[in-house]
């Protein structure tokens, strides 16, 4: 799916476009860095949402805490159930490495327009 659609999409949902980053979460990416921030999404990601089976699935994302979680809740790339209603991820698999790319890859985006506001 094309990026750029899902995100102009997500951005009229009433729910997903009231999420943005505070200015401690933009700070703490501009400490950090982009790289680094990155490589948590992909830890959070691989492992929250790429199990095929998730016990806590709908809960597993924090609302707060780190800036991949609010991108997260933003980009509807916080549980199966969101992965599968806006992205068409299927829920009943574990995720492909082109999958959790993409995810990452769409939060990332996300969070580089929020830092840049």
């Amino acid at each position: 799916m094309n990026k750029e659609y899902i995100l102009k999409r997500l951005e009229l949902s009433k729910f997903r476009s009231k999420f943005h980053l505070k200015e401690k979460d933009i700070d703490y990416v501009k400490t950090k860095g982009l790289d680094t921030i990155q490589e948590h999404a992909y830890t959070f990601i691989t492992k929250r949402l790429a199990p095929k089976v998730i016990l806590n699935d709908g809960a597993q994302t924090p609302m707060r805490g780190h800036p991949v979680f609010i991108a997260q809740h933003a980009t509807a790339t916080c549980c199966r159930s969101c992965l599968y209603k806006w992205h068409k991820i299927a829920k009943d698999k574990e995720l492909s490495r082109k999958e959790i790319d993409y995810i990452v890859d769409i939060i990332m985006t996300w969070i580089v327009k929020e830092v840049k506001k």
